[in-house]
C-alpha cells in the first residue's frame, strides 16, 4: 500500500512549457541566439536555470546570470496568468484525500514561480510539503530532491509513486527508487518509459492509469 503522491510541477500538474519555450525564445533573441523547439527540448526544458545560462550564455558571471534568470522567470510570470490544470489533476488530488495520503510537490521550478503557480492553479494547500531545487545542494536529475521528499514525509521508496514529465525528473524520481509514472505532456510515452518510467500517460484521465491506481 503506498502512503504518499509526489508530484512535479511543470509540465506535471500544468503545461507550462509552451509558455516556457516563448519565454526562452524572446530572452534568448536579446543575446543574439535564436532556438527552435528542438533547441528548447535538448538543451533547457527540465534543467535549472543556473545551469542553463552557464551552459548558452557563459560569457556571464554567476550573478550575472541569476539577474538574467531572474528576468526570464519574471517574463514567464506575465504571460502564464491563464495557467490551467492538467486534465486530471482536480480528480487525482480528490482521490489522494479520500484515500488520506500524504502529498509533497517536487520541483526545480524557481520559489517565486511556485509560489505563483499554486495560487494560481489554486493548489497553495493541497501539498503537505514543497520541496525546492533551489533550496538544495543539486536538483533534478539528482536523486536529491526525491530523497528529501521521503524523508520529510517519514516513509520509504517503496511507500510512494511519483509523477513528473521530464528527463531529468524521470531520471531523479527513478534513482531515488520511487515508482514513477510519466506524463507525457512536454515527451513522448516511448522516451518517458525509455528513462526509466513504469508507465507513461498523457495525463490523469488515462484509464490505465486509474486501473494501477486502484491496485496499489
Amino acid at each position: 500500500m503506498i502512503s504518499a503522491l509526489l508530484f512535479d510541477l511543470d509540465g506535471t500538474l500544468c503545461n507550462t512549457d509552451p509558455t516556457h519555450f516563448q519565454t526562452w525564445v524572446e530572452l534568448l533573441q536579446d543575446y543574439g541566439m535564436e532556438i527552435d523547439e528542438a533547441f528548447y527540448q535538448s538543451r533547457i526544458t527540465g534543467r535549472l536555470n543556473e545551469a542553463i545560462i552557464q551552459d548558452l550564455l557563459p560569457q556571464f558571471s554567476p550573478s550575472q546570470g541569476k539577474q538574467i534568470a531572474d528576468e526570464k522567470e519574471a517574463r514567464f510570470r506575465k504571460l502564464a496568468l491563464k495557467l490551467e490544470r492538467l486534465a486530471g489533476v482536480s480528480n487525482i488530488l480528490a482521490w489522494s484525500e479520500e484515500r488520506e495520503l500524504l502529498r509533497s510537490l517536487v520541483t526545480n521550478a524557481p520559489p517565486k514561480n511556485v509560489e505563483f503557480m499554486l495560487q494560481v492553479l489554486g493548489l497553495t494547500e493541497m501539498f503537505k510539503s514543497v520541496i525546492l531545487a533551489e533550496n538544495l545542494p543539486a536538483g533534478k536529475p539528482d536523486p536529491l530532491p526525491y530523497r528529501i521528499a521521503l524523508s520529510g514525509l517519514g516513509i520509504s521508496a517503496s511507500q510512494a509513486v511519483a509523477f513528473e514529465d521530464s528527463p531529468s525528473g524521470i531520471r531523479s524520481a527513478v534513482g531515488a527508487g520511487i515508482y514513477t509514472i510519466g506524463i507525457a505532456s512536454t515527451q513522448s510515452p516511448k522516451r518517458l518509459k525509455d528513462l526509466g518510467a513504469s508507465m507513461a500517460v498523457s495525463d490523469f484521465t488515462d484509464p490505465e492509469l486509474w486501473k494501477l491506481l486502484e491496485t496499489i
